[in-house]
């Protein structure tokens, strides 16, 4: 039996990998990290409440073996590039970091597609800074989920971003071949194959573009996508 931590729990692919996780026979406890209460009750869900000032005092004595980070800054007028900054990369590389002094050995983090250090383009470069630093606290496996448009039915009216899916879905199809990473996914099936994939660690980093989080979504024993 093994505890599995959530950061990001109250947001779609959070909430979603909530439930997975809580359903899934291997873990004991599932702790959340979150700003306000959920409504939602388990015998196995611990809830801690908290945001980024707070967090490494919240969870200094916090012992778990898998870490879940589902967290994404909406970018908007009102919000700052530090805060931008400090959800997308500050929050979940400290949060890792304190984690795996305490002996977590897995991490799973939801990034995007195209994430790159080097990009010119800031959420891509914010993305691509994050992986680095997590991959460089060298947890014994690191998994990294890369969607691009995740759709699927929100808690939450995002109107612009209800726009862009519209016209994602128009333009997705003609990404083929080596272009499927770039195509549409539903926020359940990322939060299943992050599930799935904590049923199935051998290798030390490893990336699930598209492909990858399609088959892990829809594979109940996650065998290894050859």
């Amino acid at each position: 039996m093994k505890r599995a931590i959530v950061f990001g729990a109250t947001g779609f692919v959070g909430s979603e990998l909530l439930s997975e996780l809580l359903d899934n026979s291997i873990y004991e406890e599932v702790t959340v990290v979150v700003r306000k209460p959920i409504n939602s009750t388990h015998p196995k869900l611990k809830v801690l409440i908290g945001d980024f000032n707070s967090i490494p005092g919240l969870i200094e004595k916090i012992i778990v073996d898998d870490i879940f980070i589902a967290l994404g800054a909406i970018q908007n007028s009102k919000q700052s590039s530090v805060e931008f900054y400090q959800i997308d990369h500050d929050y979940p590389v400290i949060a890792a970091k304190k984690l795996k002094e305490n002996g977590a050995k897995s991490v799973f983090l939801v990034t995007a597609a195209g994430a790159n250090p080097n990009s010119k383009i800031k959420y891509v470069k914010t993305k691509g800074e994050t992986e680095r630093d997590i991959i460089a606290l060298d947890f014994d496996y690191t998994h990294i989920f890369r969607p691009t448009m995740i759709v699927g039915n929100r808690k939450d009216k995002r109107p612009f971003e209800k726009i862009g899916m519209m016209i994602w879905k128009l333009i997705y199809p003609v990404f083929i071949g080596k272009q499927t990473d770039y195509k549409e996914i539903d926020g359940k099936e990322i939060a299943k194959a992050m599930n799935n994939a904590a049923l199935n660690q051998t290798q030390k980093v490893k990336i699930y573009n598209w492909k990858e989080m399609k088959f892990y979504a829809n594979s109940n024993e996650a065998i290894q996508l050859e």
